[in-house]
């Protein structure tokens, strides 16, 4: 693809210039589609530029600081040309919509590969790719840079499974690391706990022992997070956990360790992965390189040339015991194009359901042949001193430490156009987003579909009928094959909110709340279904389920999750009910406002009505 580039080519501070990637692209050139991927600091969109199909990754820029590191990001992406590292084919470096476009890679990221189809690679598939990655961070270290974010979730692959190095927003120059440490490290007050989580850069289980010291950060860092991804590259296994699924190994991992207890074991104890066992065909001498690389001393670690003479030498081991694989063994593009054959693998796959429009579907279908008749829900009185509030209504979200958002949720004023009607939930996934996001399109639907019982009715039986829709559903896509992770149980927590007239109707299930600002003072609409309420164990174990003391609480066993109560975990079914409990209360003047939130360490997520 040739694009036109117009002069001057620079982005709108003038600071980046590019000879061959255009820096600022008319509209009428590039559309975006669906997301594919969204994390804390980007949306990443497929996307059509000037004809090709392509990545669209947009950078989420909420102050200075942001834009400053879009602007680094791209005077480093700009410079970048190897044949391992993801290109950067142009960017829209001028507001409103500021944008980085990449080549368009089939097969996602290796993390999708390992943790949601489960792939398994031959020894042959993980030294060619090991071997691929090392030679970028070679191009890398010998220009100069540090990637600073080494993980399997930033290796992108193609349509061959060829590997392709990413996500270059934490990488810096070294001769500009030691300013960014001070920056980073600048003290703010002593830190809860002593962790300094905020100041970091990077991903905490791939996060080398000095840099959780607070150390200057080395091309060393990057070798440490490297030894980390080989070792999971060939177990399978998210690091410091037992389990393959990343959204059930996120629950091991906060069961088993706080952030701060992983950091100490790694720093003080030497606490690593599980190491790969040696098999018939794993060479120790790449397990030995796996130790070397994570050495808690970064002088004792090689240098990304010594790794990769290692590893072509591990190659042509294992090539001399095999017959049929012939690689020429060389340092330019034609030996990994070649390469990449021999990584094709032939159960190339990816999910590929939408959540939020299998829920949006299902909830046209509930609605569609429901004439929305709010008879039983009105007051039977029209007395004038009635009191009706009116109301505004908005939202706020942060990711916080979570990489993606499993969050999600709806305000709906004026439901159905009735003037004194409005609904509003929040939904708390877990074990991935996709509880949520199907729930938070169904609910609607299915209140409106139940308006012929009364208010507090309507929200309890639309919580159960969201709970078997989803359940249901994630069970036909087992069958047809379109979730390929059969141990993959998705849930969430829920609250609702529905205001008819001057009457508050709350529905809860799992850890949310509902608050309501009256006279100036706080009262709790709802209350926690947690394993560490007696009435809910007891409820639970009755029901035929397991309460188990794991780590530091009580938890519904074996999937560990503190609340009773959620949508979908059809693997906790049917102790963990989708019944919600209902509040009702009559609002009157001196009540102010209503919030719905989580509140937990790693998220912020709330809806604000105000009467």
């Amino acid at each position: 693809m040739v694009m036109e580039i117009v002069k001057p080519n620079t982005c709108i501070r003038g600071c980046c210039t590019s000879e061959s990637i255009p820096l600022h692209l008319p509209s009428s050139s590039f559309t975006l589609l669906s997301p594919i991927a969204k994390g804390s600091e980007s949306v990443v969109y497929e996307a059509i530029l000037d004809g090709r199909r392509v990545a669209a990754k947009k950078p989420i820029l909420s102050t200075s600081d942001d834009l400053d590191k879009f602007h680094r990001n791209l005077q480093l992406s700009c410079n970048l040309n190897h044949p391992g590292v993801a290109k950067l084919l142009a960017a829209h470096a001028k507001p409103p919509n500021y944008m980085f476009f990449f080549d368009f890679y089939e097969s996602g990221t290796l993390a999708e590969k390992l943790h949601v189809e489960e792939w398994s690679p031959s020894i042959d598939q993980v030294l060619l790719i090991t071997l691929h990655l090392a030679k970028a961070l070679q191009y890398l270290h010998n220009n100069g840079i540090v990637h600073r974010d080494v993980k399997p979730a930033n290796v992108l692959l193609d349509e061959k499974f060829f590997p392709y190095l990413a996500d270059f927003g934490l990488a810096e120059y070294k001769k500009n690391l030691r300013e960014v440490n001070l920056q980073n490290w600048r003290s703010s007050g002593k830190p809860t706990g002593g962790f300094h989580k905020k100041n970091m850069v990077g991903t905490l289980i791939y996060m080398a022992p000095e840099i959780l010291r607070k150390d200057m950060y080395t091309e060393k860092a990057d070798i440490y997070s490297f030894g980390i991804l080989i070792n999971e590259l060939l177990t399978g296994v998210v690091p410091y956990t037992d389990r393959r699924a990343e959204a059930q190994a996120h629950t091991v991992l906060e069961m088993n360790y706080t952030e701060q207890q992983l950091t100490v074991a790694i720093v003080s104890s030497g606490l690593r992965p599980a190491l790969a066992e040696i098999g018939l065909h794993l060479p120790k001498s790449l397990l030995s390189l796996i130790q070397n690389c994570w050495e808690s001393d970064p002088s004792k670690r090689p240098s990304s040339d010594n790794v990769v003479l290692e590893l072509e030498s591990i190659w042509e081991q294992v090539r001399g015991k095999q017959q049929g694989h012939l690689l020429e063994k060389t340092s330019n593009s034609q030996s990994d194009t070649d390469g990449a054959d021999i990584i094709k693998n032939s159960g190339d796959y990816r999910d590929t359901v939408n959540w939020f429009s299998q829920g949006e579907c299902l909830s046209k279908k509930s609605s569609v042949s429901t004439v929305f008749d709010v008879k039983l829900w009105s007051s039977s009185t029209d007395e004038p001193s009635r009191y009706v509030p009116v109301i505004s209504c908005g939202s706020f979200a942060t990711c916080g430490r979570r990489e993606s958002m499993e969050d999600t949720h709806f305000i709906i004023p004026h439901m159905c156009n009735e003037e004194s009607i409005h609904l509003f939930a929040i939904f708390d996934g877990h074990r991935g987003a996709a509880a949520a996001e199907f729930s938070a399109q169904v609910l609607p639907g299915l209140v409106q579909s139940l308006c012929s019982t009364s208010a507090g009715e309507a929200l309890s039986q639309a919580f159960v009928r969201t709970d078997l829709a989803f359940r249901q559903e994630l069970d036909s896509h087992r069958q047809s094959k379109r979730v390929s992770q059969k141990d993959w149980h998705p849930g969430c927590t829920a609250i609702a909110s529905l205001l008819v007239e001057n009457k508050l109707f709350v529905a809860n299930v799992g850890d949310s709340r509902a608050i309501l600002c009256r006279a100036g003072h706080p009262f709790a609409l709802s209350k926690a279904h947690l394993a560490t309420c007696i009435d809910e164990r007891n409820r639970v174990i009755g029901e035929g389920g397991r309460i188990e003391w794991l780590v530091d609480t009580w938890r519904v066993a074996p999937a560990g999750l503190q609340v009773t109560r959620s949508i979908g975990d059809d693997d906790l079914k049917p102790a963990v009910t989708a019944e919600p409990e209902i509040s009702e209360t009559i609002l009157s003047a001196d009540d102010e406002f209503l919030v719905n939130c989580i509140l937990l360490s790693c998220h912020i997520y709330a809806t604000l009505i105000v009467y």
